[in-house]
């Protein structure tokens, strides 16, 4: 097989894609907005516009580039309850809604301990067992109806195919659902009595079936078009690495989420108060890892269509002492309870220097991330960050170990998933950052930290890497 339409759904932004497998890259790329819609009952995702835009996207690709197989990648932190006649049982709730944060007392008396599923306890409906929790105490009759529990991903995969399955890098992403070092189900999904709503888990790799018959009458995808199970979008970066590269080395996946992986990482104790955790990559191995909203921040600080920051700009905000410290948005991340503060007064920076400030802000929070989970060896950044050489700059001054950048800026999640139809030509195209890093920016970062130091001892928010 050499062309996969390869379904990406993220937190932000919902894309579907030609990728070419033997040129390993995308050759025509659809893209819409993912919004959250409604109160009643609660904020969730507009899973019907989604689905409308995936088959719109299909048909448009394949008749100008023949798909031979299909895969999904999506975000984590969301579980999709069905009935028996495969319809929502109850809506897919918006992970960043607060509801679940209404029952955190009661949770709390029966999730597992992190010890047991590397699983930090997050806030809102950061972890699937705490919506899961919130959905059937709030609403009992319709949660009574539900039939199945799928991870996100593979409820596309149902959707193409009408196959119920679960997968390993959804179930193990930060849910206290699973158990990475027994590869089995937590205690939470045995002491609530959901084990049997569980469809089967599968592997990221395998074809679930092939597409529906009024899907390809939909879409003009012939008949017999194989479906893979898919796979959670951060594994989906790190699954060509995986593929390709020695250990060790850590991914850095940047959108909505950064989110760092370390492969051959230092033994290390996680700090589950810190964003930390274990997930669970495509070939079913654990891996430490940590996270926070670095794209949501770079958003509403500087939008979305911010100026890049010219060598010059980083000069002048390195000259001038320019500094944010931690954390936006609050409540995730390694100072989780850390309001995020200015050193300086912002409005006396250029456009340029406010977006070199917040480039170095990132990084900074990133290169904290990954000495927390022991990370060693080359990092590689994948997604919009990979294009911002503030960022790549001051990432390499921090952590004192090479920093390789997507040359092609394209997302990981999409080639990844691609390549769970055939890694054989698998390539990651990144190269080295070869931009100067003068000792100031080693200096800058070294103040950064003791000023972060200071501010969360003062605001009681977290610890100092």
């Amino acid at each position: 097989m050499r062309i996969v339409g390869v379904i990406d759904i993220g937190k932000t932004n919902a894309k579907v894609a030609a990728v070419d497998l033997d040129r390993f890259e995308e050759i025509a790329v659809r893209k819409t907005a993912n919004g959250v819609v409604g109160s009643d009952p609660y904020p969730h995702f507009d899973v019907e516009r989604l689905w409308a835009f995936v088959l719109e996207s299909l048909k448009a690709l394949q008749a100008e580039h023949p798909l031979e197989a299909i895969s999904i990648t999506t975000h984590g932190a969301t579980a999709v309850v069905l009935d028996e006649a495969g319809a929502l049982a109850l809506p897919v709730l918006d992970y960043e809604f607060g509801g679940p944060d209404t029952l955190s007392e009661d949770y709390e008396r029966i999730r597992p301990p992190f010890a047991e599923t590397g699983s930090a306890r997050l806030p809102m409906g950061l972890n699937v067992g705490a919506q899961l929790f919130w959905q059937q105490q709030t609403f009992p009759d319709a949660f009574d109806r539900v039939s199945t529990i799928l991870t996100y991903a593979q409820y596309w995969t149902f959707r193409l195919t009408g196959v119920r399955v679960n997968e390993l890098t959804s179930l193990g992403c930060h849910t206290d659902l699973w158990n990475p070092t027994a590869a089995c189900f937590s205690t939470l999904v045995e002491s609530q009595g959901w084990g049997h709503l569980f469809a089967p888990v599968r592997k990221a790799s395998e074809i679930v079936g092939p597409l529906l018959p009024e899907h390809c009458a939909a879409t003009g995808i012939p008949a017999g078009t194989p479906v893979y199970c898919g796979i959670h979008d951060s594994n989906a970066s790190l699954l060509p690495h995986l593929l390709t590269r020695q250990g060790p080395f850590s991914v850095v996946s940047t959108g909505t989420w950064v989110v760092m992986l370390a492969v051959g990482a230092d033994r290390v104790a996680l700090d589950e108060h810190r964003d930390t955790l274990i997930n669970v990559n495509a070939l079913g191995d654990p891996v430490p890892s940590a996270r926070f909203m670095g794209g949501r921040a770079f958003s509403l600080l500087v939008g979305d269509n911010a100026p890049s920051a010219s060598f010059e700009d980083e000069q002048a905000v390195l000259a001038a002492g320019h500094m944010l410290l931690p954390s936006l948005p609050a409540g995730s991340g390694p100072f989780p309870s850390a309001t995020a503060r200015w050193t300086m007064d912002e409005t006396e920076l250029t456009p340029g220097g406010k977006v070199a400030a917040v480039s170095f802000h990132l990084a900074l929070m990133t290169a904290t991330c990954l000495d927390l989970i022991g990370a060693r060896g080359e990092i590689v950044v994948e997604g919009p960050f990979a294009a911002n050489a503030a960022y790549l700059r001051m990432l390499q001054a921090a952590t004192g170990r090479p920093v390789l950048a997507d040359s092609q800026n394209v997302t990981g999640t999409s080639l990844g998933a691609a390549s769970l139809v055939d890694g054989s030509q698998v390539r990651t195209g990144v190269r080295a950052f070869a931009g100067p890093v003068p000792g100031i920016f080693v200096r800058y970062a070294k103040d950064w930290c003791t000023l972060t130091k200071r501010h969360v001892q003062q605001g009681d928010g977290g610890q100092q890497r």
